[in-house]
């Protein structure tokens, strides 16, 4: 049986026990729609499985699970996507035991491939330059308009933040700290978390806000931060065509990965990129583990007397 690429619409109608999930994410978890909608693909590609053998999502076994992944692997699924259906069916398990609907786990034991290994796509630090100083340069210019001050704010954001799109497109005015050089972000499940700006950053913000936002402000007391020509929030997408303008290969993930790179690369601990990324669990962020090893190696060479031959005598 392939993957099936279809959300299957009858299961979300006709199965409550898939219902009340959705449900308990939506209310207690406060996840969004569309991180919603895709627990749902997950499960309904999980139940489709289980229907070849008669199975169900309630009585699934651990064999079934293993079988399930092992399934995915052959029929070509990435092993990102794989081990992160494996994560979703984690927490539908957990909630099926909290709630005690079962009493035992099937996901207990099982490993998830590897994927953290696979780094996630970052550009250079000279193409990132290069970006900044494309979109500065019409920043800069003495009769600079209101989206060109914008957008340079929105691109050092990205960048100087490692924030999502959707945590860019929600911040409101009050969530700036100018003076602190920080931001108040809000993250899956509305999570909030403090996040450092740089002076670049807080210096193309303090241009957007005196001489740029002004100009874009149509509807008295709007609170929302970046504004479109029509005085309205900007979307994800029209931020995506942004960042696609100043290089094609690049993307607003792709900024935000490459902040949390390139902090790395320059010494930071893990555990201060979780921080910034807003990242629940390490393991998300261990994708980045073999540089932070490869700084530590490099250090280790620098530093310990006897990490070369002529430390040795």
């Amino acid at each position: 049986m392939q993957p099936s690429k279809h959300p299957a619409g009858s299961l979300k109608g006709g199965n409550p026990l898939l219902r009340q999930y959705l449900a308990y994410l939506r209310v207690e978890k406060g996840l969004r729609p569309l991180t919603c909608e895709a627990y749902e693909r997950d499960l309904s590609v999980f139940a489709e499985y289980l229907e070849g053998s008669n199975g169900l999502l309630m009585t699934a076994g651990q064999a079934q699970v293993a079988g399930f992944l092992e399934h995915l692997q052959k029929h070509g699924v990435q092993s990102r996507s794989v081990a992160r259906k494996l994560s979703c069916l984690r927490g539908f398990y957990k909630w099926l035991l909290l709630d005690k609907q079962i009493r035992h786990d099937p996901t207990v034991n099982l490993e998830s491939p590897s994927s953290w290994k696979i780094l996630p796509k970052a550009l250079a630090q000279s193409e990132v330059e290069r970006m900044m100083e494309q979109a500065g340069t019409a920043a800069m210019h003495p009769q600079a308009d209101a989206v060109a001050l914008r957008d340079r704010a929105i691109v050092e954001m990205l960048y100087a933040g490692g924030v999502r799109v959707s945590e860019l497109t929600g911040l409101g005015v009050e969530d700036l700290s100018l003076a602190e050089g920080r931001m108040l972000v809000r993250g899956k499940g509305d999570k909030e978390r403090i996040v450092p700006l740089g002076r670049l950053a807080v210096e193309a913000l303090e241009s957007y806000l005196t001489r740029g936002r002004p100009a874009l402000t149509i509807r008295p007391g709007e609170s929302r931060l970046f504004l479109s020509v029509r005085g309205e929030g900007l979307t994800r997408q029209w931020i995506w065509r942004l960042v696609k303008q100043l290089d094609a290969r690049a993307s607003p993930h792709m900024l935000r990965h490459s902040c949390a790179t390139h902090m790395v690369e320059n010494g930071a601990d893990l555990r201060t990129v979780q921080t910034l990324l807003g990242h629940s669990d390490i393991s998300t962020t261990q994708v980045y583990t073999h540089l932070a090893l490869g700084r530590l190696k490099a250090v280790h060479r620098a530093h310990h007397p006897r990490a070369t031959r002529g430390g040795a005598k």
